[in-house]
């Protein structure tokens, strides 16, 4: 069986759950040695425990340009170099509409999720692009279907997810012909994506028991799973995606293709 990664060297930002750790396990399947980058240090060492000598753990925050570094430099010194940057961490806004945003919370509520969503992809591509450079490698960043259309979130989250697709085509446009970027854009998925902290409503947790019961809301029918995305980011950090760039694969069941439910009815400000 082929080995679409084979001798690659990836950095995965939130690595240790989700998705992200979906991402880091297929990469490894497929002949990789990744640098899983979260901020849960525990997950990340239960994680290192499971896995082996082909993953190498590094416990950081994305908001920091010196953190990323460090990522960088650890893929470098334990496996000589580095082929793939996947930008996936990230928060969302808790689904706060405008009137549900709280005036003594907007601000630090679009902070902390620009500076997670949108500074953290950014700043995860300033550190790796001079060792991609080297490798002629290639950049994959999460997207979601929240990059495209309305109703995903609240206006903090689309907002930031609009950005991260905005950012993904410039960076395309700007690292080629050296380094590939594109994007993989999920829905639905039951993950344990955390809130900003001063946009966190009560709510239950996300669990594929929860998801089982619930209707899924996508033309297939399917209740998507973390690992049902793992493998356009595989293609697209293969080379056998040597043509692509500027590119976003919708992994979403269809939910693209049919409309959202209608905004709810604004409630009207109090003077």
């Amino acid at each position: 069986m082929a080995e679409w990664l084979k001798n690659k060297v990836a950095i995965v930002t939130g690595g240790g759950s989700g998705i992200g750790k979906a991402i880091v396990e297929s990469f490894i399947q497929e002949g990789a040695k990744v640098v899983a980058f979260d901020i849960v240090e525990q997950r990340l060492k239960e994680f290192k425990s499971q896995i082996g000598d082909d993953l190498a753990i590094y416990k950081g925050d994305v908001r920091s340009l010196d953190d990323n570094k460090k990522a960088v430099d650890l893929a470098v010194s334990q496996f000589g170099k580095l082929d793939v940057f996947v930008g996936n961490a990230g928060i969302h806004d808790g689904n706060r509409t405008l009137d549900q945003l709280e005036d003594d919370k907007i601000v630090s509520g679009f902070e902390d999720v620009f500076q997670i969503d949108v500074l953290g992809y950014l700043l995860g591509v300033k550190a790796s692009v001079p060792y991609l450079r080297k490798t002629k490698g290639n950049i994959v960043l999460t997207l979601s279907t929240s990059s495209f259309y309305t109703g995903g979130g609240g206006p903090i989250y689309v907002a930031a997810k609009h950005a991260t697709l905005g950012l993904m085509r410039e960076l395309a446009y700007e690292l080629a012909p050296d380094i590939r970027v594109n994007g993989v854009a999920p829905a639905g998925t039951a993950t344990n994506l955390a809130s900003a902290p001063a946009l966190t409503r009560p709510r239950p947790a996300a669990t594929d028991n929860t998801m089982q019961q619930r209707r899924p809301n996508n033309p297939l029918q399917v209740n998507i799973q973390s690992e049902d995305h793992a493998a356009s980011y595989v293609l697209l950090a293969s080379d056998r995606s040597r043509a692509t760039t500027g590119a976003v694969i919708n992994t979403d069941a269809g939910r693209g293709i049919v409309g959202r439910q209608p905004a709810p009815a604004a409630t009207a400000s109090q003077p």
